[in-house]
């Protein structure tokens, strides 16, 4: 009786008996993934002489702000402005042109469009140092170091949104096409007013990762930015870096969790917002009819 009623209960669920066990692995291995972010934001509350204690606190005996109000005696809001615009404008610019990127490789013919498709998806294998230099010396040459067009241009192409859109586009019905051309819609009216709006779960999938990857890039804002006042966050957040050549300094550890812990925020508001979203979009790229 117990049985059948489990399997009642899964069923009006969806849910397969395998699934009782796959749940709790996920938890368990979800749990252990985020034990370092709960020492992280634990650490940032704790007094500095309480970090480094022979016995493991989670959570701390006795709770201080003074590390985040140290966080904030530096240009914080400044370099928190600039990631925003930064992230903000690249997230918009990159989806908008992968997703015109990927609807012109999954729904127009022309000449070499499979061989150009894999042609971006082998430039993945391409690390991203190897054009750090030229693109610095570029936009020195030409006067845009310490700006934002210097903080942006660069990460505006990311093949992983052309990927998404394109896998998407390649299930798209044709027949909202052929109503569409039938009522004399050319093709940017085709993207803009039936594809793009119907594309906004693989949108928001991208958009998540890509805005992601952008708030926390790192080695083009520092090398690109010579101004205080043009430095993104994670470049400023690594001023607290209790390491000092070979010196470490304890007291710096709960300031520099605080400043991390900060730096985290954005990212995971917007995932956990959009998490709905996001997992939709992802499974929707992945079908391809």
């Amino acid at each position: 009786m117990m049985t059948a009623w489990i399997d009642e209960k899964l069923e009006a669920r969806g849910l397969e008996r395998a699934d009782l066990l796959i749940w709790p692995l996920g938890l368990a291995v979800a749990g252990l993934w985020s034990l370092p972010f709960v020492w992280m934001v634990s650490t940032s509350f704790k007094f500095p002489g309480d970090v480094m204690t022979k016995d493991i606190e989670w959570l701390p005996h006795r709770i201080t702000l003074n590390n985040y109000i140290k966080v904030f005696d530096y240009p914080v809001i400044r370099w928190g402005f600039n990631s925003v615009v930064q992230a903000t404008v690249s997230t918009f610019l990159c989806v908008l042109f992968g997703a015109m990127a990927g609807y012109a490789l999954a729904r127009m013919r022309f000449p070499g469009r499979d061989t150009l498709f894999y042609i971006f998806l082998a430039s993945l294998m391409i690390p991203t140092e190897v054009s750090v230099i030229p693109l610095l010396l570029g936009f020195v040459k030409i006067g845009w170091a310490s700006s934002y067009q210097a903080l942006i241009l660069p990460s505006i192409g990311n093949v992983f949104s052309v990927y998404i859109f394109r896998q998407f586009f390649m299930s798209f019905p044709k027949e909202l096409e052929e109503a569409a051309k039938m009522d004399g819609a050319g093709p940017f009216n085709l993207f803009f007013r039936i594809a793009l709006p119907l594309a906004r779960a693989p949108a928001i999938a991208a958009s998540v990762i890509i805005f992601t990857l952008n708030w926390n890039n790192f080695l083009w804002p520092l090398l690109v930015t010579f101004d205080e006042s043009m430095k993104t966050l994670p470049v400023g957040v690594a001023a607290f870096t209790p390491v000092v050549g070979t010196q470490t300094q304890i007291e710096g550890y709960s300031v520099a969790m605080a400043a991390v812990t900060i730096l985290s925020i954005p990212s995971l508001l917007l995932f956990c917002f959009l998490q709905r979203y996001f997992i939709q979009g992802l499974s929707q790229g992945s079908v391809k009819q």
